[in-house]
């Protein structure tokens, strides 16, 4: 049960649902992760997004969120590494400082529809 979070700058709406959906299936195939249970929230950023206090034409920031221990460094890796290809194949080129982040949170800790992950096993 990943949650993704991906922020864009400059706005970019008529990507989102492609990137939601792109998203969705690299977790399924590569984390191995359900894609109905995967919650994916595309925005974009609201405020000033600078890299070395300059404020690139284009930037994108990808975090998922998954359960600690279920995935090998390999798959992390690989999931990371397409990532970053379908951000670039959605919004251009994409400054080299473009953050890809798979937080690993223990079971115990997190959870949906009242119950842990912890509890689901």
């Amino acid at each position: 049960m990943p949650f993704i979070r991906i922020t864009l700058s400059p706005a970019h709406p008529q990507a989102h649902a492609a990137i939601a959906a792109d998203t969705t299936r690299l977790i399924a195939e590569i984390l191995g992760k359900k894609a109905p249970l995967t919650a994916v929230l595309v925005e974009d950023v609201i405020g000033t997004w600078t890299i070395g206090g300059q404020t690139p034409p284009r930037a994108a920031h990808l975090e998922a969120v998954i359960t600690a221990g279920t995935n090998s460094d390999a798959e992390k890796a690989a999931f990371l590494h397409a990532a970053r290809i379908m951000l670039h194949r959605h919004c251009g080129t994409l400054p080299e400082a473009t953050y890809a982040i798979v937080r690993e949170v223990a079971a115990s800790d997190w959870g949906y529809d009242g119950k842990t992950q912890a509890s689901r096993r």
